[in-house]
């Protein structure tokens, strides 16, 4: 444990590539198996289920450290991260140990079985073994908000260098559904043939957002395919050993969410992976993403939804054929097999090949740009006909060409604190447009403001707080700020009537006053011309 946390604290205490793939390579170089096993699990979002609400957490903090509960609550929100807040309060600790990772983790988890005594028993003993630093991590394991910045590629590469092997083979290999529980460090990593299982998809190949490029110069239109961005869910679909397997690109596994798709093993031969992106579908095009959204989070759609809302695959690579992997070959040759393959399916299969969109000219492709949400499109995906099927985001090959944002200009009303390094910062806010006289809260944005605008607002918020409704001040409604996001649709459960996709603010205008907020019937008319 003592190792996994400095390695934690040595990554989470700089910001460069180099360092933190050298600190982990080190760490898997010399880490014993059960702990690398989890690390790499912990790193992948396989976290530990949390066994203690962090109520009783805070309770059991102020408790041992001999403070009341609410000095405690005051100071969390200032520290702005729970573990931290507990792993400050609390004592030095009265003696030591020398548990593993794992040995903590199987600790962690077998408080799913028992009572509360026993549970506080056991956390106040192990805050009782720890330096503030170690208490921190395990806090973060308890909690179950164990996060740190490592991305899968910089994992990958430190694997890669600590363990010898080629890189896109470990990024194949940490694809799926494995847990600690399911496999060894030997089986994930070290054995031959860890690709035999037929369920596991391809790392995704990942575009890179055309903000700061313009199309001309990507050079002739004649080596680029386009393609609409579709508003869905990127999928893998897998047909392999009689079965299929659908996963979405963080690394979920669908296949039950989506039962339309078992369909797919009637049309598909076996040894074949396509790449493309699930939609909701009226019979003629793509829905809402609000009517996909209903799906989303239920393993098990029931039969009303299924009718309302179906689904199918848009179809746009096609990444293995007969059982061999084509991420090497030209994108133009994984298209036209694609397009071979899906030919002459049949109207009720549940997919259909995403269709190319010609383009003489850049001037062309920006004008069908245009059209993107009539097609229920958020833009463009722009692929470099030479193009291989990378493990992730290079540079150069992918692009995806947005349209810009939807915008309102709405009322800050309400504001609170951040988490973590802005947890002195107010930062997450309440935005309302106007209904004659009143104001109605319709949306909540915490991003798109420098650090220097969330410094000024955090001072006018303190200054001119009206209310304090726990962590949440209400302010005088007199700043205006523009709101971008990307999507809107109807919602019952919001007093405006609509919800917003990816909310965020774009910029505070102070050329505005109040009186020249956009008003709820401004909000309405972008549901009826875009829900």
């Amino acid at each position: 444990m003592k190792r996994f946390t400095a390695l934690y604290t040595a990554i989470d205490q700089t910001t460069k590539t180099t360092v933190k793939v050298n600190e982990l390579a080190r760490y898997f170089a010399a880490a014993p198996d059960d702990d690398r096993l989890w690390t790499v699990a912990l790193f992948s979002g396989r976290r530990p289920r949390r066994a203690i609400t962090t109520t009783r957490l805070r309770e059991w903090a102020a408790e041992r450290a001999g403070i009341p509960l609410w000095l405690f609550e005051e100071s969390y929100p200032i520290v702005g991260d729970l573990a931290e807040t507990i792993a400050l309060v609390l004592p030095p600790p009265t003696r030591n140990h020398e548990n593993s990772l794992s040995d903590w983790i199987a600790s962690l988890r077998a408080l799913d079985k028992k009572d509360d005594d026993a549970r506080k028993t056991a956390v106040l003993a192990a805050w009782d073994q720890m330096e503030a630093q170690e208490r921190l991590v395990f806090n973060k394991l308890l909690t179950g908000g164990f996060r740190v910045g490592v991305s899968r590629k910089l994992m990958t590469r430190a694997l890669a260098q600590a363990t010898g092997r080629d890189e896109a083979e470990l990024a194949h290999r940490l694809m799926g559904d494995w847990t600690p529980d399911t496999t060894t460090w030997t089986t994930l990593i070290e054995a031959p043939d860890a690709s035999a299982d037929l369920s596991r998809p391809y790392p995704f190949c990942l575009a890179h957002g055309l903000d700061d490029t313009r199309p001309e110069e990507l050079g002739p239109p004649d080596d680029w395919y386009a393609e609409w961005k579709w508003d869905g869910i990127r999928g893998q679909l897998i047909r392999r050993g009689g079965e299929h397997f659908v996963w979405s690109r963080g690394e979920e596994l669908m296949t039950d969410r989506f039962p339309e798709l078992a369909r797919a093993r009637d049309h598909l031969p076996d040894g074949t992976v396509i790449d493309g992106e699930v939609v909701a579908w009226d019979g003629t095009g793509p829905m809402p993403f609000n009517a996909l959204q209903k799906r989303i989070g239920r393993k098990r759609a029931p039969k009303k939804l299924l009718a309302e809302a179906p689904v199918l695959l848009l179809a746009y690579d096609l990444l293995e054929e007969q059982g061999d992997d084509l991420r090497d070959l030209p994108f133009a040759t994984r298209r036209a097999r694609l397009d071979a393959l899906l030919m002459d399916l049949p109207q009720e299969a549940p997919l259909r090949a995403s269709p190319l969109l010609p383009f003489p000219t850049w001037h062309d492709l920006s004008e069908t740009r245009a059209q993107a949400r009539g097609a229920r499109a958020e833009g463009l995906m722009l692929k470099r006909k030479d193009s291989p099927y990378h493990a992730g985001r290079k540079k150069g090959d992918w692009w995806k060409w947005k349209l810009d944002p939807l915008t309102i200009d709405a009322v800050m009303i309400y504001a609170q604190q951040g988490h973590g390094r802005r947890a002195n910062l107010f930062t997450d806010f309440t935005f309302a447009v106007r209904a004659g006289n009143d104001l109605v809260p319709f949306t909540k944005a915490y991003s798109g403001l420098t650090d220097a605008e969330f410094r000024k607002i955090t001072a006018w918020v303190r200054k001119n707080t009206l209310q304090r409704f726990g962590p949440v001040r209400q302010v005088k409604p007199e700043h205006v700020f523009e709101i971008a996001f990307e999507g809107i649709h109807q919602s019952p459960r919001h007093k405006s009537g609509v919800a917003l996709r990816f909310p965020r603010m774009k910029r505070w205008r102070h050329d505005k006053p109040l009186n020249e907020a956009n008003t709820l019937d401004d909000l309405h008319q972008l549901l009826a011309q875009y829900g």
